[in-house]
Formats: structure tokens, sequence, C-alpha cells
């Protein structure tokens, strides 16, 4: 009894579900890539409003700071001016300007006034009040800090890099600093820089500001890549980008810094930027300053809502699949149970016990259905038992007259080499193998006189027994027709109209005939539209015999054939085949070719005759891999001199 360890309604359950599954999670996937692209394109261009809209504001606020330097540089440029309206000029800058934490106007050594090696007055806001003091002394020669070198240096005005500055303002700035020129003996010449200095307090304030969900943030890059602001307060002025992305080993983070201080602007995934958590960066140059501002957004946060309502959708989606599959199984085994008593029944059938009496059902649905055309197989089955028995016995029959046919139509071809011991000026060799139990390739080779040594090859259009008996008709013609002194074209013509005789079914053959003189090593021969043989000469040269060809033999009476002659010198070889030589393909259906065969006799050269044809023989069942799709017929002759 056949027992089902996973009846229909289990799979009837799991193909169902498994359907509605895949179905689900396909459209799952594809709502969920779209909303999830869709809240990343949101959240790049409220990160680029956002870091732009910052970037305008300090980029505000610099242009109005670098201004004041420039306006003063201007004004002395034009002429000199006294001590008093120096300081008052100084003084009244920072004043005037409250973004301005102060400014100073620092000469060059002697540039002043000739005597004074420093002159450098600095005004700079003190506890709501401002204060000025002079720079420049043994400790703070500002003549070689960067803000004073770099101008100077690159003849023009320059934001410096955030320092604190100790011994002038005591605080963390940064300073812009532009470059002044006074004519001198004709020659305009460096006389100092006006610097104008800004706080960083008030720029972290504003950067600090912006806040992105609970641990969103922004920050703000100098040109080198220093944290200039930061919430975690280690990092500013003490680390650079570079440095956070070689203690989180994160190359991204590493790109996005060369990117930021080269003044670029993107949209990126960061994978560990927030505390080694993913997120979404978006980062714009300050043109003024050469610093960079980035605005980050978690990645978790932004997709928390999305992802609880994910979580949402498949519980509900598991738990309506679980109702389904109770559902399907419920109505499957309401189906399933009259087919059970019909199992049984074919499992006895397939047994062999074919009189097994199959169960009734009245039902007049599918299943009542099912079971009548079982019955009715039942029936079918006997009949064709008994039709199939008589019909093996009948194949076996014949499969065994086809074999009792190959045995006959081996034992017409001449088996015995070399054919003519009598004839100690030739060797030759010959092999045939059927594609099918019986062929139409042939192959034969008797001696005409003492002299004369006639040999054949053919290949008859079709394949099995009509081509098999084709074959033994035109061989028995060849050997009757081909009398003493009778040319090969002659041989042909009469074989050719005995063939056409008839012959209603247009059946042909492909035959070469050769007739060789012993004594002289001449080759009189005639094709009948046969594969053009290899002259293959001692000296290792070969070719094909070209110039040789004609009309098939059989096909129409009255064709007349030419006659050909060549002389083969002794340790001259002659070639013969049929084209299941150079048409068998491999597994790629590429042919064995012409070529190929001359390449391979090429290989061969020196074997003896029986030795070629058994290697050439194996090299083609190799090559089709067993599926021979043509005949294989092979006669290689070799000429040895002229009897002694």
């Amino acid at each position: 009894m056949i027992k089902f360890k996973k009846g229909i309604a289990f799979k009837l359950a799991l193909i169902f579900s498994g359907s509605v599954i895949l179905i689900f999670l396909m459209i799952f996937g594809l709502y969920y890539r779209f909303t999830r692209a869709m809240i990343e394109k949101n959240t790049a261009e409220n990160a680029k409003n956002l870091t732009l809209g910052t970037v305008a504001r300090i980029e505000g606020i610099l242009r109005s700071v670098q201004q004041v330097p420039e306006n003063m540089a201007g004004a002395l440029e034009r002429g000199p001016v006294s001590k008093e309206e120096l300081l008052d000029m100084v003084k009244s800058a920072v004043k005037k300007n409250p973004e301005l934490y102060g400014s100073a106007i620092a000469f060059a050594p002697y540039a002043f006034d000739g005597t004074s090696f420093y002159y450098a007055p600095y005004y700079f806001r003190d506890k709501g009040s401002l204060s000025c003091v002079w720079l420049g002394n043994a400790n703070y020669r500002y003549f070689m800090q960067d803000w004073f070198q770099i101008p100077k240096e690159l003849g023009k005005a320059q934001w410096s890099e955030p320092y604190y500055d100790e011994g002038g303002g005591n605080a963390l700035m940064a300073t812009y600093s532009v470059p002044f020129y006074r004519m001198v003996k004709g020659k305009r010449t460096f006389s100092g820089v006006i610097t104008a200095d800004m706080s960083l307090k008030w720029l972290r304030d504003m950067v600090s500001a912006i806040k992105i969900l609970d641990t969103g943030y922004a920050f703000l890059l100098s040109r080198n890549g220093t944290f200039v602001t930061h919430p975690r307060e280690k990092l500013i002025m003490n680390e650079t980008i570079f440095g956070v992305a070689e203690e989180l080993d994160d190359k991204s983070l590493r790109d996005i810094g060369r990117d930021m201080i080269s003044g670029k602007a993107g949209f990126v995934h960061s994978p560990k930027i927030n505390a080694g958590r993913p997120g979404l960066l978006y980062y714009s140059p300050v043109t003024s300053s050469g610093w960079s501002l980035a605005v980050l957004f978690p990645q978790a946060e932004l997709m928390a809502d999305i992802t609880h309502l994910n979580w949402l959708v498949l519980i509900l989606s598991a738990a309506g699949m679980l109702i389904l599959c109770i559902v399907v199984v419920y109505e499957a085994r309401s189906i399933t149970g009259p087919l059970t008593g019909m199992a049984d029944a074919t499992a006895e059938i397939a047994a062999g016990n074919l009189d097994f009496k199959m169960p009734e059902t009245r039902s007049e649905d599918e299943v009542g259905i099912l079971s009548r055309a079982f019955s009715a197989m039942q029936k079918s089955l006997k009949s064709h038992i008994a039709r199939l028995t008589e019909a093996t016995a009948a194949k076996e029959r014949i499969e065994s007259e086809l074999n009792i046919a190959r045995e006959i139509q081996l034992s017409i071809l001449p088996k015995i080499f070399p054919p003519f011991p009598e004839m100690p000026g030739l060797d030759l060799f010959a092999v045939l193998k059927s594609a099918r139990e019986v062929g139409g390739d042939l192959y034969d080779f008797f001696a005409m006189d003492d002299d004369h040594f006639c040999f054949v090859i053919g290949d008859v259009s079709g394949k099995g027994v009509p081509a098999s008996l084709f074959m033994a008709v035109t061989k028995t013609l060849f050997k009757a027709t081909a009398l003493k002194d009778t040319p090969p074209e002659v041989v042909l013509d009469k074989v050719n109209n005995e063939l056409s005789k008839g012959n209603e079914k247009s059946m042909f053959v492909t035959a070469f005939f050769a007739i060789l003189n012993i004594r002289t090593g001449v080759i009189e021969f005639s094709n009948g539209g046969h594969n053009l043989p290899v002259v293959i000469r001692k000296d290792g040269s070969m070719e094909y015999l070209w110039r040789t060809g004609g009309m098939v033999v059989g096909a129409m009476e009255g064709i007349k054939f030419e006659r050909g002659a060549l002389t083969l010198a002794s340790g001259d070889r002659f070639f013969l085949y049929t084209d299941g030589v150079t048409e068998a393909m491999d597994e790629s259906k590429v042919l064995f070719s012409e070529e190929r065969l001359l390449k391979e006799l090429k290989l061969l050269e020196g074997l003896p005759v029986k030795e070629v044809l058994n290697r050439l023989l194996k090299m083609l069942v190799e090559y089709s891999k067993g599926d021979q799709s043509d005949d294989i017929t092979m006669m290689l002759l070799e000429y040895q001199g002229p009897k002694q």
C-alpha cells in the first residue's frame, strides 16, 4: 500500500501559500525600496537646504568681517597716517562691527616710522568693553605668526586656520589677514598686515544649534580637516576627520574628508560616522574661508517609522498566511478522501494485478470521472500489454535479423590483409564502421590480372537496410564489370547504367574506382562524385587529388565518366575515405574537416598502413563521443615498387 507522508492537502497548502508568500515578498521588497529611496531623496533635499542655508549665514558674516580689513588696507595705502589716526582707525573698526572680536594693524619691522621694530596696535573685546594691547615682544614675534607670514608670502588676503591666540586676544579664533603696501623710493613695498579676528564661539553656537532628530548633528572642518565645531568637545581643534576615520577604520569617511577639504559638495552614506552607526551626510564648502560644513542624519532614526510599519505588515501577513493554510488543508482533505481508495487500487495495478476491482463511486465530480477513467485505463492497459508483448517479440526478431544482415554485409567485404601475397609490391588495409546495424558504405579490391590491381570505395545515399542492399548490388556490379583491359571510366559507365535501371527510389552511390599497374606504379581512375583521395608521397608531402570528380553513380542512365591518371613512386601511399570521416562532428557540431584529416595523416606518417587506419578510426570515435552520425570507411594503399 502506498503511504503518503506528504499528501495532496499538504502540497496544496505548501504550493498555494508559497506562491502567495513569494508574491507578497516581491511586492513588499519593491515597496520597501521605493519608500526607502523616497525618504533618502527627501532627506538629501532637506540636508542640502539646511546646509546651504547655514553656509549662506556663515558666508554673510565672513564677508562682512573681510570687508573691514580690506577697507582699512585701502586707506593705509593712500598715504601715511599718524599714531592717533591709526589707533582711532582700529578702535573704530572693532567698535562699529560687532561680529569682530578684534583687529590689528601689524607693521613690518621699521615700516611705520623707520625706528620701531615692533609696531602693531591691537583692539579686542574684553568683558563687554574694548581693550588695547601692543603686539610684539621677545615672546610674541607677530611677524613670525601664520596670520602675518602667509598673506605676506602669497601677496593676498587669507583666512588663517583656527588657533588659540595666546599673547594677543587670548581666545580661540580665526584671523582674516590683508597685506598692505606703500611706495618706498618709487617701489611698491610690503608694509604690514591688517587683521580681523573672529571668535569661533558664535560659530560653534550657530552650528551646534542644528539638531536633526535625536542624534543627528552638524560639524565644521577647517582647510586641513581639523574639527572647528563638533558635539564631541574633545575633537575640536584636537582631531582631524582623517584621524577619526583611522580610529573607526572607515575608508569612506577618509574619502569624505578629502572631498570636503578640496571644496566639493555631496550627499553620501557613511557607515560608521555616527558613533559607529550608519548615517546620511551632506557637506558643502564655505567658500570665503576654505572651510566645509557637514550635516549628519542618523539613518536608523530616519528609517524607524518605516521599519516599524514593515514589521507590522510582516506580522499581519504571517497571521493571514497561517489562516489561509488551515483553510486550504481543510478543503483539500475533503477532496482527497475518495482518492485514497483509488491510490490503493492503483498500487495493486502497479504491482501487476490487472484484475483488481476498482472502488465504485457514484459522484459526478472530477473524482468520479477519474475513477471511471481508471477503470477504462485498466482494461486498455491489459489490452496494450498483450499487444506490447507481441510487438516486443517482433522487435527482437527484427534486431536479430539486422544483426545477421550486418554479419552478411561485413562478410562480403574483403578482410584478408595484405590482400595478395603474390603481389609483393603492394600493401593495403581497409576499415568500415557503420553508424547503424547495417550501412551503405563499401570497399573492395581484387586483381584484374597479374599486373593490374583494382580497388574501389563507395558511399550509398541513405542509411539502414535499403542502403545496405544497394551497397551489395553495387559491389557485385563493380566486380563483375571490371574485366581485363576495361578502362576505369567504362567500368563506372556500365555500373551506372545497371544501377539506374528500375531505380524507382532514386538511390545513388558516390564511388571512386581505380586500377593500379603493379609494374609501373601508374594508377588510372575515374571518380563518380566521391570525396577526393589523398596522395601521400614518400618525402612526406601530401595533397588531395584535385581535378577529379563527376556525377554520382546510379542517379541517371547514360552519364559518361572521365579518366584520370597519376604515377606512384616506391613508398608512396594512396588514401581513400567516405564523407563519414571529414563530416564527423563533436559535441559542438564542429566538423572534423579535410584540413584536420591532412594534419592527422601528417602526424601518422611512417607508421604501417594498418596502424594508421586503426589510429584514425579511434580518433574519429573519440572526436564524435560515440555519437556517430554516418558510416566511416577508409582504405590506405602503399605502393612498394614493381615486382622483382
